[in-house]
């Protein structure tokens, strides 16, 4: 209540301006940040928070239950910049084995991959391991009809763009999708450059339009 009054300016007459009554505390009091579009007092909560919890983390995890010790161990991993840097593209790289490599940067991938290579395993290894739905989202979660018991659902997956517009309209949606397009290729020369393979900017852009197109089906 002490928060909502202060947000207020009791001093204008709400017949006249009822937004100044109702918010002008708030306007007096705070500005939109250059890094944002919007500021409203959730935004404000999250950012306290997120100091709150930056302390709690930094803290010595002797004696925590194991799930703060995890929290601990993961924040301090995003912030050792160091050993980020020296593992490079490594942690990628490990990730693409796992889940059968990627044609795009792979020699041979169709004789030396894909024989041995099953699309059910794959996609079961990237949910439960990296947490990516991809074709199909499966997730468990309470059951609309008995709220006691949880099912397994299985609903369809974002897509690579935010919305089926971006693949389908113009103007501005067309740019997202042209930079989209060049993002792939992008990542994708670099990966084969980390692994030594030829350049071949023809197949890449190839191989990438096909992804385009596949997703683009996707969306449609």
């Amino acid at each position: 209540a002490a928060r909502i009054i202060q947000n207020m300016d009791p001093t204008a007459d709400p017949c006249k301006d009822f937004y100044q009554y109702a918010c002008g505390g708030w306007l007096n009091q705070h500005v939109i940040p250059e890094t944002s579009s919007r500021y409203n007092i959730f935004d404000i909560l999250r950012d306290e928070l997120e100091i709150i919890l930056k302390g709690v983390l930094e803290t010595s995890d002797q004696g925590d239950r194991e799930a703060f010790q995890k929290a601990k161990i993961l924040y301090k991993s995003c912030m050792n910049e160091s050993l980020i840097e020296q593992r490079d593209s490594l942690p990628l790289l490990e990730a693409l084995t796992v889940v059968g490599d990627w044609p795009v940067a792979s020699a041979d991938w169709n004789k030396t991959r894909e024989p041995y290579w099953s699309m059910e395993e794959k996609l079961s290894i990237m949910n439960s391991r990296f947490n990516k739905r991809v074709l199909i989202d499966m997730f468990v979660w309470n059951d609309d009809r008995d709220s006691s018991r949880h099912i397994i659902y299985i609903d369809q997956p974002s897509l690579g763009m935010p919305s089926r517009d971006y693949y389908f309209n113009g103007g501005n949606y067309q740019r997202v999708r042209e930079a989209y397009l060049q993002f792939m290729i992008t990542i994708a020369k670099m990966i084969r450059e980390d692994k030594n393979m030829s350049k071949d900017d023809s197949f890449v852009q190839e191989e990438m339009a096909k992804v385009m197109e596949l997703e683009t089906e996707i969306a449609n």
